[in-house]
């Protein structure tokens, strides 16, 4: 067998590839329309994803596009701006406003592409009138160490947006306007990704609030307000502003899933995908995955090994200590913790954006030594986990998993390998 690490790294990297905008936007480009086209986006992917579409689409287009700090791609027609994520800020704000105003004004014959991928939901940063951009700046805050899973967070940003729940979709009328997504979320429900800009939203303001009692999160008072008054409503299914518009789902995490299964079996090894949706606290999930992983090891149940485990989603953290955090890392932490240094069991965890939580580094890497050699650094597995710190327990092992900007999402990916090796007696 192939060395374990350059293994998993090799499915990592298949997964990210099989959702390039390269490859998957012009497929599903539209004909071309009688009017003007217009582009419009935002997400860590939208940059590559208006490249994409210049290099295949034959006629005159324009375009602004909004993308995170460093995830840019030069386009000659359409403006690229680098906003920061997860917590908005001014150029986030500013590109919104202009990205309103370019699309005021278009007649029934013009084409709106939008080009939508995760990390929308912060970049495309408009507040509803009332409220300031330290209040969404807030509001984001709170969410984001509350635990709330990204359904929930995106129900209450959608509701304290002008631009998201459908509003973009809306300004654009009476134009048509085509939608292609890459998907992040669990389910890939288009509402979901970049919290809807362009598509109906069914949730009320009385969900946003529920999410907000659920998880004690305090909000500025115009946020406040903005939900109880129900002033933050959102453009519904059956509006007759969205009747021209259409979603395309383009890229999923299903899809990268399946590129890396392929890698493992073109080595020889059985791959089997447990889920593309699963989501939960992310030290909680480790433990799950961890105790299949064992019973494959110990028992030969449900799998035989050698074999691959893989999944996605979207795992939450709710950070309590003063590390930095990142879904992923934690859940191979407490992986790793709970596997006990199994000597048959190796594994590998990583944002597909290649930014894992707060963090420049995508994920990391676990094998059976992960832990012995942290304690022989001085460092305490269990108090890195409790602390949030998970980066920084891989950095000093050298195990962090560094891509740069991938130019695409479709959320978390996680490779378990379980090899054939003699497990430890049972104690």
């Amino acid at each position: 067998m192939e060395n374990h690490r350059d293994l998993l790294r090799r499915m990592f990297d298949a997964a990210i590839d099989a959702a390039q905008p390269s490859r998957c936007v012009p497929a599903h480009l539209p004909p071309r329309p009688r009017g003007r086209l217009v582009v419009i986006g935002a997400g860590k992917a939208s940059a590559a994803m208006a490249r994409a579409v210049e290099d295949h689409w034959e006629g005159a287009l324009s375009g602004l596009v909004v993308t995170r700090y460093g995830h840019g791609v030069p386009c000659d027609r359409i403006e690229i701006v680098e906003a920061a994520h997860p917590v908005p800020d001014a150029a986030g704000l500013r590109t919104a406003g202009r990205m309103l105003e370019r699309v005021a004004g278009l007649g029934p014959d013009d084409l709106v592409l939008c080009l939508i991928s995760g990390g929308g939901s912060a970049l495309l940063t408009q507040p509803i009138e009332g409220l300031t951009l330290e209040d969404k700046q807030a509001v984001n805050h709170g969410l984001l160490r509350s635990g709330a899973g990204i359904r929930e967070m995106n129900c209450v940003r959608r509701h304290l947006s002008a631009i998201k729940g459908g509003r973009l979709a809306a300004a654009c009328h009476p134009a048509r306007v085509v939608t292609l997504l890459i998907s992040d979320v669990p389910g890939d429900d288009p509402i979901d990704v970049a919290s809807g800009p362009t598509v109906a939203d069914p949730t009320r303001c009385s969900d946003a609030l529920d999410v907000i009692r659920r998880y004690g999160i305090e909000l500025p008072p115009a946020a406040l307000e903005a939900l109880t008054s129900g002033r933050g409503e959102t453009v519904k299914p059956g509006d007759a502003r969205l009747r021209k518009a259409e979603t395309r789902v383009i890229a999923t995490p299903q899809m990268a899933l399946e590129a890396a299964a392929a890698v493992a079996g073109n080595a020889g090894i059985p791959a089997h995908i447990l889920g593309d949706s699963i989501e939960g606290e992310a030290k909680d999930v480790g433990k799950v995955m961890a105790g299949i992983a064992l019973q494959i090891a110990r028992h030969r149940q449900p799998f035989e090994p050698p074999c691959v485990l893989l999944s996605g989603g979207e795992t939450t953290v709710t950070v309590r200590g003063p590390g930095r955090g990142g879904r992923n890392v934690e859940f191979l932490l407490s992986f790793a913790i709970t596997v006990e240094g199994h000597p048959g069991i190796y594994a590998l965890a990583g944002d597909t954006d290649g930014v894992d939580g707060l963090d420049e580094a995508a994920g990391a890497y676990a094998a059976p030594d992960s832990l012995a050699r942290a304690w022989r650094l001085g460092i305490k597995p269990g108090a890195s986990l409790a602390n949030n710190d998970a980066h920084g327990f891989f950095e000093a092992l050298g195990d962090a998993v560094v891509t740069g900007p991938t130019l695409t999402n479709v959320n978390d990916f996680r490779a378990i390998l379980i090899t054939e090796e003699v497990a430890r007696p049972c104690m």
